[in-house]
């Protein structure tokens, strides 16, 4: 499932900018296809207009409710309706706005979830540099400077791409429980590219540097 909102406040029609010259949206669904790892291709959106392009790009359109497109609802509301109306084992969320996400990190994504002993996988990046909340260490002691390369890595949530067992979402989110974190919950690495995410013009612009990395178009 790829969600693909029409509106959005800080990068307007993000899902449909250019990267490359080939849309955000576009991207997105050209690298399921080539992963071909995945039974069945939807966009998610309360947009017709994606629909056109799911259309047109060979894959399905999944046409949400109107109150679940706006910047008011959130991400559980929407991915509990898809499941509500979808049938599937595992639902895999690919975000368009993480265009650098590469066929090799999907595959192997999906590869791990489909092992069948998590309800939730979750992709990360690690960062291995001393990190701190609200002044307070975390991987690392005000006692001593070590080497960056001895440090714990700090796993960051980065959502690129994210896995979920059906029943066990379904479940948790009918109980009024958070669903995003169900069940037993798994991460897994992707590449910095991978977890770059686009949300202001400046990822934009950072995301056309990094594209020739990755793609060869």
């Amino acid at each position: 499932m790829i969600p693909a909102r029409m509106g959005s406040q800080r990068l307007a029609k993000k899902n449909l900018r250019e990267l490359g010259g080939i849309p955000l949206i576009t991207r997105a669904i050209r690298k399921c296809q080539q992963a071909g790892c995945f039974d069945e291709i939807w966009v998610n959106s309360e947009h017709l207009d994606f629909g056109e392009i799911a259309k047109a790009e060979g894959v399905n359109f999944h046409h949400r409710p109107l109150d679940l497109g706006n910047s008011v609802a959130t991400s559980e509301q929407y991915v509990a309706e898809f499941l509500e109306n979808r049938e599937c084992e595992f639902l895999f969320q690919v975000h368009s706005i993480a265009p650098l996400l590469s066929v090799e990190d999907t595959l192997s994504f999906v590869e791990r979830m489909n092992v069948g002993d998590l309800d939730c996988l979750l992709s990360v990046e690690e960062i291995q540099i001393e990190c701190a909340k609200d002044g307070v260490p975390i991987n690392f002691s005000w006692d001593e400077k070590t080497n960056s390369q001895e440090l714990e890595p700090v796993q960051r949530i980065c959502w690129s791409i994210t896995g979920w067992r059906r029943d066990t979402y379904l479940d948790a989110f009918q109980k009024g429980e958070c669903a995003t974190y169900c069940g037993r919950v798994g991460m897994q690495l992707v590449s910095s590219l991978a977890a770059h995410v686009i949300k202001t013009e400046r990822d934009l612009q950072i995301a056309e540097t990094l594209c020739p990395l990755v793609f060869s178009e």
